[in-house]
């Protein structure tokens, strides 16, 4: 069976993509820092019908992120698609206008969203070139295309996030493997504060099918 791999899985986003992909016959590794949060989503999916394990990790400890998507790999017989967004560590973070922004307000989004891609894909990107197929999908904010002033240091990291996975998408080509952004400019959920505009995550996973499907596209929005 193919399986994927999502790293920063939670009850939103992780889990529809979880099920967008267990109900097409992938088995479901999930990865991110709290086991009891995960063993809640392998059990939920194990009632649909959905073969699914957790492999606790934080992204911002490579070795540990390296060593789980390997363990994850060892369980499934490979992974075929790798989903990485750590979105639920924002929560709680320091944004900041860009001209208030200082070095240290940029790095720990750097080190969250590029630096732990990088990471996730190094891990998983050589037994997908061997193999000569594989999906890489990189989640991100509208930001990383349309700046927000009071987000001036999240958006750098974003920025930085997508034309990484841009250029990694023009490298890949002709490879069998290939890179794709997701850029969500929607709020995700039914808590949205007002005015803002959101979605179920289940009305938003399907594009994450259509970015695996899709070989050629590098990029794709869900908006409102």
């Amino acid at each position: 069976m193919p399986s994927i791999a999502i790293v920063g899985a939670g009850p939103g986003m992780g889990l529809a993509i979880a099920r967008t992909f267990g109900s097409r016959g992938f088995d479901v590794a999930l990865i991110a820092r709290d086991r009891d949060k995960l063993d809640d989503l392998v059990a939920r999916l194990d009632a649909e019908g959905i073969t699914a394990a957790a492999f606790p990790a934080d992204v911002l400890d490579h070795e540990a992120l390296t060593q789980a998507l390997k363990g994850a790999a060892t369980r499934f017989g490979g992974i075929d698609v790798l989903e990485y967004s750590p979105a639920g560590s924002l929560a709680s973070a320091k944004l900041t206008a860009p001209s208030e922004t200082d070095p240290a307000d940029v790095q720990w989004a750097m080190d969250l969203l590029l630096h732990g891609a990088i990471a996730a894909t190094r891990a998983v990107l050589p037994a997908m070139r061997e193999a000569g197929a594989g999906t890489l999908i990189y989640t991100n904010g509208a930001g990383s295309i349309d700046p927000t002033p009071m987000l001036g240091n999240l958006n750098a990291a974003q920025a930085a996030l997508r034309n990484w996975v841009l250029g990694l998408h023009k490298e890949l080509a002709d490879t069998g493997v290939r890179a794709a952004h997701a850029v969500i400019g929607v709020w995700v959920g039914t808590d949205a504060p007002p005015g803002v505009p959101a979605a179920p995550a289940e009305e938003i996973a399907p594009l994450y099918w259509e970015l695996h499907t899709h070989h050629d596209e590098p990029e794709r929005a869900f908006t409102a």
